[in-house]
């Protein structure tokens, strides 16, 4: 019966759980690691409410990011210039 439950409640979950040390955000869906232990508990207008706040989240979060250039960027980084 839980199963068929849990089933049926959406998620925004896209199978990439990594958590940002710097925000605490999941860089995949962009909730909190509290919002993603409470989920199944959570009423649908609270889950409602965090996936409207998504969007913003997600983007504020990419926009914090730069990519380093894989290893060239670390090589670069260890000898102080840039890519």
């Amino acid at each position: 019966m839980d199963q068929i439950l849990r089933d049926q409640i959406e998620t925004p979950c896209v199978k990439v759980c990594v958590v940002d040390p710097e925000t605490q955000l999941c860089i995949g869906c962009g909730r909190t690691r509290l919002e993603i232990g409470r989920w199944l508990g959570m009423s649908p207008d609270e889950r409602h409410k965090i996936v409207l706040d998504l969007p913003e989240r997600l983007n504020t979060l990419t926009q914090r990011k730069t990519r380093r250039g894989g290893r060239a960027g670390r090589m670069a980084a260890r000898n102080g210039s840039e890519v």
